[in-house]
């Protein structure tokens, strides 16, 4: 009797692919984090700059 062992998922590919869909998701996350705190620095510091003209 011979076995036959069909592969059903080609694992070399998926490993890939998760790799990239990783980086991708840190890469995303990293750049939404950036936009959140960057912000506040900017508007804070336009604001002093303002308040410090008025005086």
């Amino acid at each position: 009797m011979t076995i036959i062992i069909l592969p059903l998922a080609n694992w070399g590919a998926g490993t890939i692919l998760i790799a990239i869909f990783a980086v991708v998701c840190i890469v995303l996350t990293a750049l939404v984090l950036s936009f959140i705190f960057g912000g506040k620095k900017k508007k804070e510091d336009e604001m002093n700059s303002s308040e410090n003209e008025n005086l």
